[in-house]
């Protein structure tokens, strides 16, 4: 494994494990699934990188787009739980209440 492979599956593990044990706030949440998706995008750039074709360039923006929509979804659902529970706490959160 080079060290590049390395450095982006311990970026991705990082922001995995942040999900799996910061699950207080659902902002904090939010940041680390984007730590993920960035991981992800930078690894995908340099592979499209490497195999030096053109078919996998758009591969990259593709994933950026998806990122930034699931960051705007991810930005609503914090401020309409925030304005409904009064706070953005996870464990306060029941789906059978909303």
């Amino acid at each position: 494994m080079t060290p590049a492979h390395f450095a982006f599956s311990s970026a991705f593990a990082l922001g995995l494990m942040g999900i799996a044990f910061h699950r207080t706030h659902l902002l904090s949440a939010l940041l680390c699934l984007e730590g993920m998706m960035l991981s992800l995008f930078i690894a995908l750039s340099l592979w499209a990188l490497q195999l030096d074709t053109t078919s996998y360039a758009g591969a990259p923006m593709l994933l950026l787009a998806f990122s930034a929509c699931e960051a705007s979804a991810g930005l609503a659902l914090l401020v309409a739980t925030t304005r409904t529970h009064g706070t953005d706490r996870l464990q306060n959160l029941n789906l059978l209440q909303c």
